[in-house]
Order: C-alpha cells, then structure tokens, then sequence
C-alpha cells in the first residue's frame, strides 16, 4: 500500500494558525511556530477576559445602585438586605438600569427597602 505523506494536512493547520495570527506584530505573523505560540497565548487571555468582563461589570452595577441607595438614605448593604426581607426579585443589572433611567422607581424601592429594614 502506497504511503500517503502528511503535507496537505500540515499546510491546511499551519494556515489556520497563521490567518488566526494576521495583525500581529513581525514573525508572530509570519512564522508558524511564532505564530502558533503567540495564537494560544492569544485565545487563553481572550478566554479570560470574557470571565474578567462579567466581573468588571458586577463592580459597575453595585457601585451604581450604590451611589443611587446613597442618594435615598440608603447603604448598598441596607438596601439589599430590605429588598430581599422585602421579596424582590431583581437583578443586579435592572437595579443599576433602574437607579439611573427611572430614579423615580428606584426611590420607590428604597423606600419599601428602608420599612423592611426599619
């Protein structure tokens, strides 16, 4: 049986890598091994980063609903455990959309937080 070398494969994965690695700076774009290095570091630290983007948009929201809470007499702390004695059920996110669209709604909800806490 005829050997069937390994060439086409090996092209078709070093193209992959390096259409992954275009834009990059020098031989990370041009040579396969460079590029192969800089491409894995590349998709770990991408990985990573959509972990760190939902932290970092945790810490907006409570600083958010925490600089409205103030506004209304309130601690973040107080707010929340008044409207969790209280029953609602909402989010962090629709909390801090609520704090700065509608400031109306949201003094509401520090007031039923505050005689829940009272």
């Amino acid at each position: 049986m005829a050997r069937i070398k390994g060439g086409m494969n090996a092209k078709k994965k070093h193209n992959r890598v390096l259409k992954m690695a275009k834009g990059y700076r020098g031989a990370r774009s041009k040579q396969y091994r460079v590029a192969k290095q800089s491409v894995m570091r590349a998709l770990t630290s991408s990985y990573a980063g959509r972990k760190e983007r939902k932290r970092q948009f945790r810490t907006l929201w409570i600083a958010r609903i925490n600089a409205a809470a103030r506004l209304n007499g309130l601690s973040y702390s107080k707010l929340m455990h008044g409207l969790k004695l209280a029953g609602v059920e909402m989010n962090r996110k629709m909390l801090a959309d609520l704090a700065v669209s509608d400031s109306a709604a949201f003094a509401k909800l520090c007031d039923l937080a505050k005689s829940k806490v009272a």
